[in-house]
């Protein structure tokens, strides 16, 4: 018998009711300010890391990881 496969998205985030666009680049952020504070293997980061990985485009993130890498991404991840 075939593994069941369960698909979820990022919970409501009440910080950004509205605007899914800006809560995505937020959870982005957040997961690089989580993961720089407190290792990759903290668990609370992966609230994050699945949020901007469920809610945004491949492009977004591709983006956002150049502009991180190059210094260039427009919020401080420190």
């Amino acid at each position: 018998m075939p593994e069941e496969v369960v698909l979820k998205t990022a919970p409501f985030d009440s910080r950004f009711p509205n605007q899914t666009q800006n809560q995505t680049r937020h959870c982005y952020a957040d997961y690089f300010r989580c993961v720089n504070k407190k290792g990759e293997d903290f668990e609370p980061c992966q609230f994050f890391f699945k949020a901007y990985n469920s809610l945004c485009p491949n492009e977004w993130i591709s983006k956002w990881d150049e502009q991180r890498e190059n210094g260039t991404f427009p919020a401080k991840l420190d």
